[in-house]
């Protein structure tokens, strides 16, 4: 007989429903919100409540943001002739953080990956091609990840772009600073030769 609470049980289960938060440790969190004596689940219950109320995708990029269009696409300082594509919203905050890139953004919101059924029209690919198709579009950065899945939407989009006079680049792969050669995959290694450039 399970004796388990089903406010419990439901908590759990949806906790587990994250990624990357198994059974186990959707428990422990389960466990400690219900110990907590600050107001810790009230917190989470108010920020999960203000996510889903408060954030749109923007129309034109499709990141998330407060309000449609977002301050990358309205920001007139931007340039609007250079679109990165990536895969998901995190990585538009990774670019950003380095505070080189002057350019908007295009989210794909994942990857072509036929083993979970995800192909091209599962994608904002077709919005993609759509913006350049209007104009005004100089040069697509493809900065998808360097996995599998990241080089064939990559290679797709590429394709999909072919004669529209659009200059598409890759982002360059190579070694990471502070990183050892005998450490670095075959792969890794071998882009990093291909992609060497002038001192």
């Amino acid at each position: 007989m399970d004796t388990t609470p089903k406010a419990v049980t439901r908590l759990i289960e949806a906790f587990a429903q994250l990624p990357g938060i198994g059974p186990k440790s959707a428990a422990r969190l389960t466990y400690f919100l219900i110990r907590d004596a600050s107001d810790t689940a009230g917190l989470l219950a108010d920020a999960l409540h203000n996510l889903k109320t408060n954030t749109v995708f923007c129309a034109t990029c499709f990141n998330i943001a407060d309000a449609s269009p977002c301050v990358v696409c309205a920001g007139e300082e931007r340039d609007g002739t250079v679109i990165c594509v990536v895969e998901e919203p995190l990585d538009v905050q990774a670019i950003e953080r380095t505070r080189e890139y002057k350019g908007r953004y295009h989210v794909l919101h994942g990857a072509i990956s036929p083993i979970d059924g995800i192909g091209p029209d599962d994608l904002r690919i077709r919005e993609l091609i759509n913006r350049v198709a209007a104009g005004a579009v100089r040069e697509v950065i493809l900065a998808t990840n360097p996995s599998l899945e990241g080089e064939n939407t990559a290679m797709y989009i590429q394709k999909k772009l072919a004669g529209t006079g659009v200059r598409v680049t890759r982002l360059a792969r190579g070694l990471p600073v502070g990183g050892d050669l005998e450490y670095a995959d075959e792969i890794t290694l071998a882009r990093a030769l291909a992609g060497r450039s002038e001192m």
